[in-house]
C-alpha cells in the first residue's frame, strides 16, 4: 500500500456537522456553518443581519435537509 493510502483510513468521522440559522423574523433568510458536535451540545443561537427585513434578528440552528 501507498502511504497516503494508510493515513486516509487512519482518519476517524468527523466532530463537525453543517447546520442552518434560520431567521426568527419568518422571512426564510439562513446562514450555513459547521458545529462541533463535542465541544457544543446545546443549540446555536446567534443574533445576525438578516438583509430582507434589515435588521439584526435571531437565529436559530436547524438541521440541513
Amino acid at each position: 500500500m501507498q502511504p497516503t493510502a494508510i493515513l486516509n483510513m487512519a482518519r476517524g468521522k468527523g466532530k463537525t456537522i453543517p447546520i442552518k440559522l434560520l431567521s426568527s423574523a419568518g422571512t426564510g433568510y439562513f446562514y450555513t456553518t459547521r458545529r462541533n458536535i463535542t465541544q457544543t451540545p446545546e443549540k446555536f443561537k446567534f443574533v445576525k443581519f438578516d438583509p430582507i427585513v434589515r435588521r439584526r434578528v435571531l437565529f436559530t440552528e436547524h438541521k440541513i435537509k
